[in-house]
């Protein structure tokens, strides 16, 4: 498979564009397996209903995503009949839940992991909703959202950045700076430390989140085509550029929160909103776990800082969620009308109002109540030479899963064994992307 163009490096008026919109939206990873379509109450092929398997499972996208089906009903008299499930299940189960009975509609991710499934057959070509939305995006989200095909299989919602997030009260208390190279940053977290501090919260008990920690430090390290190459299982895991990035990684992961594989990311995440840790890497969904606004108005973030100055910190990881249409939807007509509108200003308008911590993904979005949060994460974003959609998105879902998660939840148990974790990651590697 050739690189995933959720790894494209973005011309920079195309990431301009991009940008008319970010903020900091829920992490979904999705995926339903044994989660079969909803339709239990709806007549197959109902004219007025249209199923949707969602992994908005967090509260605050839930109740986001519920908001634009009610507004769209309201509009069309077509009901949304949403199928929830848990957003970790959803996306352990999705390939086995696309081979079978799925929903209409469902929520997935841009790039290499679109792709995987539109090559597989387990999408449905949307081009036809692309020739009226095609107006709303800027290139670099056509791109995103087109197979390896060329046609387009996906409809952008919202996008958001990875970065370290922290407390401004905290900083300013205690005297910290932002730190912009990898020196700084260790130099911190031992200072943080001696504050009585945990210097980086962390939770890695759903396993993607330390897919995270090494994105960043690689790309910082080897740079934006190494990470790609990577990704794209082109590049050897036993290189002496990825050893690098785990001794670098070993190096940072003692002041990281003790027991991560034992504790979800919302859990970490309070440990930053009691202000008993300093940072915490994570994307911008952070803040939906800051439900009180004082505390939210003091959240910051800055980006990861430089290693290798050839790169500076030129990357930014910035996921970016939507709608794919399955392969056999019962009721295609209505599916497609749905999509459409999934496609528009308003409907972005309308997840915004609940989740601010996301920016939209259209270059026509109302940008003008974005939150200073959003502001800096739209310029990010939008500043970036190249943008990455993080490692189970940017590399093959049975890659990820089966290999990565818990090779890395290994590491942080044992950074000692880092060698042999390596060998094994590349031998199962060449084993996966050399079959189907």
């Amino acid at each position: 498979m050739h690189p995933s163009p959720s790894g494209l490096s973005l011309p920079g008026p195309s990431r301009r564009a991009l940008l008319r919109g970010i903020g900091g939206a829920a992490a979904l990873g999705a995926a339903v397996p044994l989660l079969s379509a909803c339709g239990g109450n709806t007549a197959a092929g109902d004219a007025k209903t249209v199923t949707l398997g969602s992994n908005a499972s967090d509260a605050v996208p839930k109740k986001a995503f519920a908001d634009i089906y009610a507004a769209y009903k309201t509009k069309s008299g077509i009901t949304v009949d949403v199928n929830t499930k848990d957003h970790n299940t959803f996306q352990e189960q999705i390939n086995s839940y696309l081979q079978g009975t799925p929903d209409d509609v469902f929520t997935w991710f841009a790039g290499y992991r679109m792709q995987f499934f539109a090559a597989k057959k387990l999408a449905t070509p949307i081009d036809e909703v692309w020739q009226t939305i095609g107006g709303n995006f800027p290139d670099a989200m056509k791109a995103l959202s087109k197979g390896q095909d060329d046609k387009y299989y996906f409809v952008p919602l919202y996008t958001y950045p990875w970065a370290l997030f922290y407390r401004k009260s905290v900083f300013r208390q205690h005297g910290y700076q932002v730190p912009t190279t990898w020196d700084q940053l260790v130099a911190l977290c031992k200072q943080m430390k001696k504050d009585g501090l945990i210097p980086i919260a962390f939770g890695d008990k759903d396993a993607w989140p330390a897919m995270g920690t090494f994105d960043q430090i690689n790309f910082r390290l080897n740079g934006y085509d190494f990470h790609v190459q990577l990704m794209a299982g082109k590049a050897s895991w036993t290189d002496a550029k990825v050893k690098a990035a785990f001794d670098h990684w070993a190096e940072l992961l003692p002041y990281h929160q003790d027991g991560a594989v034992g504790r979800t990311w919302q859990d970490a995440a309070q440990t930053l909103v009691s202000k008993k840790a300093g940072m915490y890497l994570l994307g911008s969904f952070v803040a939906q776990q800051f439900t009180d606004k004082a505390d939210l108005d003091d959240l910051d973030f800055f980006a990861f800082p430089e290693i290798n100055p050839a790169y500076g910190q030129d990357t930014v990881e910035a996921p970016t969620d939507g709608f794919m249409l399955s392969k056999a939807p019962k009721n295609k007509a209505g599916a497609l009308k749905l999509l459409e509108y999934l496609g528009t200003p308003d409907a972005e308008q309308i997840y915004l109002k609940s989740d601010s911590s996301v920016v939209a993904a259209s270059s026509k979005a109302d940008t003008s109540s974005y939150t200073a949060l959003q502001k800096k994460a739209y310029d990010m974003i939008s500043g970036a030479k190249s943008l990455t959609q993080f490692m189970d998105r940017d590399s093959r879902p049975d890659f990820t899963s089966t290999v990565m998660q818990p090779s890395l939840q290994n590491f942080v148990r044992d950074p000692k064994g880092a060698d042999g974790l390596l060998s094994s990651i590349e031998r199962q590697k060449k084993t996966i992307f050399t079959s189907s």
